[in-house]
């Protein structure tokens, strides 16, 4: 068995991240075997060197590798491309064509973004896995292969899987052995080290001198976070190789070419955007405005209850604080713009037996108010409908001497005669 170092300098892995070494490790020890498996990472952190390390390693190196980008060929003709087709399947199908598997019948495919991969094509491929059976586009023959099958996806497949994008039997026949390879941003000692082999990479392929970064700019590349891993990296150094005069790079030269490099040392949230068609948001904010409305409806059953029950005035001075949260502020509370015609009418003071020297503009408003007993069953809207009655009988149906006697606006008592057909 090789050594990890060994298989470092054969496919030029750069590196001492001790995740990095595990990953190599699991490829070297499986790779005698024909167990399938899935590499996982992020975009952009090298997964493609695992397949070939574990092809290189096996019993079929001498046999065909093909690696195929599942992402970039379209749906309908992806089962083609993999599984070939016969002549006359599908229009433009001039002549029988051989897929991938039976091409490298007995080798190895590498499947990259496995993930986008349509669930048709995911059922032809979990019947291969499991014995090593396929059908042509178009054919009703069965074909054997013997390939090996090793898989690698960006994508968080446990969320897939819920989401029904991918098959759960699938995952679990491709991820007999999981192999994760490390972002770039948990491999602080492993960043400037890379950055120098580009450099020089670059250097000799443009036939010009090596560039270097000061000390700041190194503090700089082991800060930023490299969302695109590796390949981002690779990128900045070509670009700063080609396109700066000086071969030696400052901290202000290397943060002109890192995007949003100012806040590359805070933390970040991964992976956490809302989808279309996820609706927890609104369920969250309807399930809020319901417990609103039952905290509302609650205070108020419980003012309208010690108003039955005692002096007015009094409850009023003790509730100021309730009364404003369910009814607002008083200067906006009887605007005509923004009255509800389904707005409950303020009861009147309960009437008392004392006596009122009265005058001609004193006239006790609320003299047909009645003693109600705590038994008594009636809703607040048919004591509306009873207080507007006898309202209009007394003002002999004139509406703005009623309105004014209830204290609404005219405009609400029209409408509430009109809502109770009185």
């Amino acid at each position: 068995m090789e050594s990890i170092q060994s298989i470092k300098q054969r496919f030029e892995i750069i590196g001492n991240d001790v995740k990095l070494n595990r990953a190599i490790e699991k490829a070297i020890q499986v790779a005698p075997t024909d167990i399938s498996v899935l590499v996982t990472g992020e975009s952009g952190v090298g997964k493609e060197a695992i397949p070939k390390i574990i092809h290189s390693l096996s019993h079929r190196k001498h046999a065909k590798y093909i690696a195929v980008n599942c992402g970039a060929i379209p749906e309908g003709t992806i089962d083609s491309e993999l599984f070939g087709h016969e002549k006359g399947a599908f229009t433009g199908a001039t002549a029988t064509r051989s897929g991938y598997f039976e091409v490298a019948d007995g080798g190895t495919i590498f499947l990259d973004e496995v993930g986008e991969l349509p669930l048709t094509t995911q059922v032809r491929l979990l019947r291969v896995l499991e014995n090593g059976e396929f059908l042509k586009v178009g054919s009703s023959q069965v074909q054997k292969t013997d390939v090996r099958i090793v898989a690698a996806t960006n994508v968080n497949m446990f969320e897939a899987i819920k989401k029904e994008k991918f098959r759960e039997d699938l995952y679990y026949r491709l991820s007999t052995v999981e192999i994760n390879i490390p972002p770039l941003r948990e491999r602080k000692e492993d960043i400037h080290l890379l950055f120098r082999k580009f450099a020089s990479d670059f250097g000799q392929k443009y036939k010009m001198p090596t560039i270097r970064l000061d000390d700041d700019a190194v503090q700089l590349l082991l800060k930023y976070r490299w969302p695109g891993n590796i390949r981002q990296l690779r990128n900045i150094a070509e670009q700063v190789s080609v396109l700066e005069e000086s071969r030696l790079i400052t901290l202000a030269t290397l943060n002109s070419y890192l995007p949003n490099s100012s806040n590359s040392n805070l933390p970040a949230v991964i992976g956490s955007e809302k989808k279309e068609g996820d609706f927890s948001t609104e369920r969250e904010i309807l399930y809020k405005v319901l417990f609103d409305m039952k905290s509302d409806l609650n205070d108020l059953k419980k003012l309208t209850l010690e108003l039955l029950k005692h002096d007015s005035e009094k409850v009023q001075e003790e509730n100021e604080n309730l009364i404003r949260k369910i009814y607002g502020d008083e200067e906006e509370e009887y605007t005509e713009q923004e009255e509800s015609p389904n707005k409950i009418l303020q009861l009147p003071e309960p009437y008392t037996e004392k006596p009122i020297v009265k005058t001609p503009q004193q006239e006790d408003k609320y003299h047909f108010a009645e003693e109600i007993q705590e038994e008594e069953t009636l809703s607040l809207q048919d004591k509306e409908i009873e207080l507007i009655k006898k309202s209009l009988e007394r003002n002999k149906g004139k509406r703005k001497a009623a309105s004014a006697e209830l204290g609404i606006s005219e405009r609400t008592l029209y409408r509430k005669i009109k809502q109770y057909d009185l």
